[in-house]
């Protein structure tokens, strides 16, 4: 029997929330869970641990993991029971985690902040999950060296550049730990959506002219749009410009927080193009989503991919991981090389 997978948690909100959750639903359910990946390097979703946590709200910190992912304001669904899982959420430093409006909504626990490093280590978490707001910059390259500091492999779910960064790359690999990232691509989200399918029209020798990808959504995560929006909308266009092999017209990014939708995310895509003879079309497309749960899946599989990269005494970015599961690797692949890169790697015993 493999040893379970010790992972902790940079953030506690609804990301955090869906993947805890994730974790049990597929222990309870098993088998009957339909997964593309049931096994990564012999390890399933159920074998992931969670050992520790940081979070600086008030109705988080100090209380178990368990009922921390279901503290306001998450308002991720329920599609699992956890259990008290005897991990406290710790306190981080604040520094630019709060925006303009979860100023408003969210208190500050007072506790002191605790030693990150030394609590990630005391923990014998192997892997971290950066999973703060995406305008948290400040704050995620902080908690990136305090991580690389307690030993252990760094995932960036964040648009903050850290695992593409050649700095960063080299630091990890000289200490021979995983560096995954940047900007996780949801299962069925509008970035992966717009890439297949112009994908699939370049194939077919169709000439793409102009295309946009524009989003808004609710929730803490939506919230940041202030801060993240020139971050967020760079590099989802260049992700997007990389899938066609010519100049194309191309813009792709969030344009609204709206409250009231919640963790629920609408996305808007068009595509204007011309087909054999000059003769032009036109696609446009609503995506509706719940984000949450949309990550959830990815991280499940990046999580495992993680720990066959320890396995393997890889350090630095670890390509094939981060060109399947994130929008800023590297190098941007098609999906289709990128989740055959992805499948050699996890198939490959070195």
């Amino acid at each position: 029997m493999l040893p379970r997978i010790k992972v902790g948690l940079i953030g506690v909100g609804n990301c955090a929330s869906a993947l805890v959750q994730g974790v049990y639903y597929c222990r309870s359910r098993g088998d009957s869970v339909k997964l593309k990946y049931p096994e990564i390097g012999g390890f399933r979703p159920e074998d992931i641990e969670f050992v520790c946590a940081f979070d600086i709200s008030e109705g988080k910190v100090g209380r178990d993991l368990s009922e921390a992912i279901f503290a306001p304001p998450n308002n991720a669904p329920k599609i699992s029971d956890v259990p008290n899982l005897g991990v406290e959420v710790l306190k981080g430093p604040v520094l630019d985690g709060l925006n303009e409006y979860t100023k408003r909504i969210i208190k500050v626990n007072p506790a002191l902040e605790v030693d990150v490093a030394e609590k990630i280590r005391e923990s014998g978490a192997e892997i971290m999950v950066n999973l703060l707001p995406g305008g948290a910059r400040e704050a995620s390259l902080w908690y990136a060296n305090e991580v690389l500091e307690a030993g252990c492999a760094f995932i960036n779910a964040t648009p903050t550049l850290i695992a593409s960064d050649f700095s960063w790359d080299h630091r990890f690999r000289e200490a021979c730990l995983p560096l995954i990232g940047d900007d996780l691509m949801d299962q069925v989200g509008a970035t992966f959506l717009h890439k297949a399918i112009l994908e699939a029209l370049n194939r077919r020798g169709v000439q793409i002219l102009k295309t946009y990808q524009l989003d808004v959504g609710g929730g803490t995560e939506s919230s940041d749009i202030e801060r993240a929006w020139g971050t967020k909308r760079a590099i989802k266009t260049k992700t997007i410009e990389m899938v066609l092999p010519y100049k194309a017209s191309v813009v792709a990014g969030s344009t609204d927080f709206v409250d009231f939708l919640g963790n629920r995310r609408d996305s808007y895509i068009w595509i204007s193009g011309e087909c054999f003879g000059g003769v032009g079309f036109e696609i446009e497309i609503r995506l509706n989503t719940i984000d949450a749960p949309n990550a959830a899946l990815m991280l499940l599989d990046v999580i495992r991919g993680a720990k066959l990269a320890l396995l393997k005494g890889e350090g630095g970015h670890i390509l094939p991981i981060s060109a399947y599961a994130f929008k800023h690797p590297a190098k941007i692949l098609p999906i289709y090389e990128a989740e055959k890169l992805f499948e050699e790697y996890i198939s490959s015993k070195s």
